[in-house]
Order: C-alpha cells, then structure tokens, then sequence
C-alpha cells in the first residue's frame, strides 16, 4: 500500500511537470520551439481527445526501402514521393540557432527533438552504502564491438547530484536493460528525482534478477540486460568554463542475457518481437514502426562512375 500510495503521488507530479513543459515550449512562445505536431488524425481538439488507444498488436513489418530504384548520383529523388514533398518543403527556408548564444533551456529542447530517435537505457547500480538505485537515461548508445562498450551521459543539476553516476563511480558496475513497449509505463516512473535512499524497483514493480558479474541486478521484464563494468568516466564543461555540466560514462559489457523468444535462427535479435521503445523530443517516445533493408554498396562496382574529387555542387 505504502508503493501504491507513492507511485501515485509520483505519476501525478510526473503529469504536472509535463504538462508546463509542453505549454512552455508550445509554438508562439518566445522560444518558438514546438516539441511535436500531431499528425493528421490523431487527435480531436473538439471534444477533448488527444490519443488513440495503444495498438498492442506487435507493428513492425518490412518494407522497400524509400525509393528502392535510386540511381548513383542522383541524390533526393524529387519525382516520387516522399522525396518530391521533400523537396517543395525546401520553399519554406531553414531557421538558424547560434548554439554559443542560447542558454541551455533553449538548446535542450532543439536538440533532443533534433536527434531522434534515442534508444533508452534503463540503468540499475547500487550507492556505497548498498542503496539500490534504477532509472531511465537516453543520452545512451553503442560505442564498439571489441570491445564491448556502451555510453551513457548525465547532465548534472546544480540542485541535485545523479544518483546513479555517484553510484557508478563509486562502484564501478552497473546494468543496462532495454526498454520494451510492455513495461514503459514502469521504466518511465523511475525517471522522478527521488531522494536518494528511495528504492525506485519498489513503487516501479519490476523485477530484479541477479547479476553474475556485477553486483547491480538487471530487470527481468526486459529483453536484453547487460552487465557492465565502468571502463572510463569523463567530465564535459562548455568552452572557457570550470564547471562540469556532464559526465560521459563508458561501460564495458562484461555478460549480455537475452531472451530466447526474441532471438532469431542466427542468434541476432528481431526487433519485431524485441518491441523497444525509443525516446523522441519533449515527453514523446515512439516505437519501431516500419524497416527496410540497404546494402552496403562495393566499390568495385560503381566506381567508374563516381565522378572525380571537387565536382560536387555546392549551395
């Protein structure tokens, strides 16, 4: 009852905090930054329905690629669709920040709808003192292969340290473990900025499952959990400044466990039955909808006709 209440208190204040972040950056304001436009269909102002229900039919499939007989060197295609559309949205001109000059409230928000979308790591680490710690970060990607490492980044708050970076520097270990569309909802509510000695698994209700080398569990409603050991840590400040606004931890993946349901026959994972959920800009994420395949081209190929060096059109 005692998590009940609190997921409760938590999800309402989640909901708060939201909804002025949506309204702060709506298009009009002085930053003129709109987060995202519902596509057509998608919501009814009229009688105060903004979502769909969720589709909870599995939605990838497999498609041609955009336009499967592009040519070499014949760029966007303006004559099919969607490169045509594509090309008559050029008459609207581009808008220019100057990053050097816009205070992080107004980069946060270009940035992160401008790179999208963002996979999600949901980290599990253990404090010093043994207080276990889990939370949701998309400042997250793949480094390399050999080895094994991935990135996360934190951005510090002058008002409250990130627990899991003190976790992971004081520890050295942590996990990762993919989000999928089942769960969201409980990944998400970890992202509240608790006190420190809150247990987020708790109020979360997900599941701890052992690690093997690593103290930090991984979660078990995930697909994917990796265990990671802390590989080499660096401080970001801005240009001509001291402070450090972030950290860029680099893990090692020391074990990877993966379900046997999403896996296919060559043991790679099959994003259809993976299902993860990726992070867009504001308070939107998505999940994978359609893919499609291209192929590395050979050189051997099509190099009689790739024309020489510095004839490329400049605008």
């Amino acid at each position: 009852m005692k998590y009940r209440r609190l997921a409760l208190t938590l999800a309402t204040r989640i909901e708060t905090r939201t909804s002025r972040r949506l309204t702060l950056f709506k298009e009009g304001s002085a930053s003129r930054i709109r987060l995202f436009s519902f596509t057509s269909g998608a919501s009814d102002e009229s009688n105060g329905s903004f979502r769909r229900p969720f589709n909870s039919a599995a939605s990838f499939r497999v498609t041609n690629s955009p336009s499967p007989n592009w040519q070499l060197r014949q760029g966007l295609p303006e004559d099919i669709e969607p490169g045509k559309s594509w090309k008559a949205q050029e008459g609207q001109g581009w808008r220019t920040w100057n990053l050097s000059d816009s205070s992080p409230g107004e980069v946060y928000p270009l940035l992160t709808s401008c790179i999208v979308p963002r996979p999600i790591a949901l980290v599990s680490s253990i404090s010093a003192d043994g207080t276990p710690n889990l939370a949701p970060f998309s400042y997250f990607s793949m480094v390399a292969h050999n080895p094994p490492l991935l990135s996360i980044t934190f951005s510090l708050s002058p008002r409250k340290p990130k627990d899991t970076k003190e976790n992971i520097l004081a520890t050295k270990e942590f996990t990762v473990s993919i989000i999928s569309e089942p769960f969201i909802e409980a990944a998400n509510i970890t992202s509240v900025e608790a006190p420190a000695d809150v247990d987020e698994w708790g109020f979360s209700g997900l599941t701890k499952v052992s690690s093997i080398d690593v103290q930090p569990p991984w979660v078990k409603e995930s697909a994917v959990g990796l265990e990671c050991e802390l590989f080499h840590s660096y401080d970001i400040r801005p240009p001509n400044s001291g402070e450090v606004t972030n950290t860029l931890v680099l893990g090692l993946i020391k074990r990877a466990h993966v379900r046997e349901s999403v896996l296919t026959e060559s043991g790679t994972v099959d994003p259809a039955k993976l299902r993860a959920v990726s992070r867009l800009g504001g308070s939107m994420y998505a999940r994978i909808g359609e893919g499609f395949e291209l192929s590395r081209p050979n050189w051997k190929a099509i190099r009689d006709e790739v024309p020489p060096r510095g004839s490329e059109q400049v605008v």
